[in-house]
């Protein structure tokens, strides 16, 4: 009687009234996993005490919108990501181009990184126009910005020539709008991977939208570069707004992409 009534689903009915109800509780199941996580693992040096506040902010929404998968989609991004911002901090602290806080996260890190992807969350979790579309939309953000993590990351410690990418001039590494060969291979890597690993959590259902979303964020970080060159110093744009830009760029590259080339969304 209880596998049957498993399978025909009044269990879950009785225990969920309406789908209010069910939604609620993935939030609240998220938001305890967030803090349980985060008291754990707090004493990690990957980011300040707001940013912990502010990933776990993030965290609930992310499990309440796209269940566990979303999550650990993001933070294997930030895992990713921090790993990537360790290797030679050394070195670059001493040249005076390495990540502030010895590398540690903060809030604007956090929201600057996330922002397009938890715009796209939302979406998903109020079940706005195609499901699948959203979720290209929120994978490609994602690759975008782990993109640009490994290349500048790569670039700024490994990187032997350092250009500025609208006039190819050799300039010193740290400079906004600055490319190398190993910091654009890292990025292209970095892309692939994150578009590997929401491929592998079944948030993008094909090798070919694999493809697509590892193309647009490596696309979006050439874009970035070209943005920090020429107008983030003009208009004097911050980090975090120029990585909005940038993961937004990724994900209507991908999505539009999508209309374009893919009969089946």
């Amino acid at each position: 009687m209880l596998l049957q009534s498993l399978i025909s689903g009044e269990i879950i009915k009785k225990t969920y009234n309406t789908e209010k109800d069910l939604f609620m509780d993935s939030f609240f199941i998220g938001f305890f996993v967030n803090a349980f996580l985060i008291l754990i693992f707090c004493r990690i040096p990957i980011m300040t005490p707001s940013g912990w506040i502010s990933a776990g902010i993030l965290g609930t929404i992310l499990w309440g919108s796209l269940a566990w998968q979303g999550w650990a989609s993001v933070v294997i991004y930030l895992v990713l990501g921090s790993i990537v911002t360790k290797i030679g901090y050394r070195y670059k602290s001493k040249i005076g181009i390495a990540e502030k806080r010895g590398g540690k996260r903060g809030p604007e890190n956090v929201w600057g990184s996330a922002a397009t992807g938890l715009f796209f969350a939302i979406m998903i979790s109020l079940n706005m126009s195609n499901i699948n579309l959203l979720k290209i939309g929120f994978a490609a953000s994602f690759a975008a910005k782990l993109a640009d993590t490994f290349g500048s990351e790569i670039g700024k410690r490994f990187g032997t020539n350092t250009y500025l990418i609208t006039s190819l001039k050799s300039v010193k590494k740290g400079t906004e709008g600055a490319v190398s060969v190993e910091g654009t291979i890292a990025s292209f890597v970095g892309s692939i991977l994150m578009g590997s690993v929401m491929f592998l959590l079944g948030i993008i259902n094909s090798k070919s939208k694999l493809l697509l979303v590892s193309a647009a964020g490596f696309i979006a970080t050439i874009c970035e570069s070209f943005i920090g060159a020429k107008f983030q110093k003009k208009f004097n744009l911050s980090n975090e707004f120029v990585n909005s830009i940038q993961t937004s760029i990724s994900s209507f590259f991908a999505i539009m992409s999508i209309f374009l080339f893919f009969k089946d969304i």
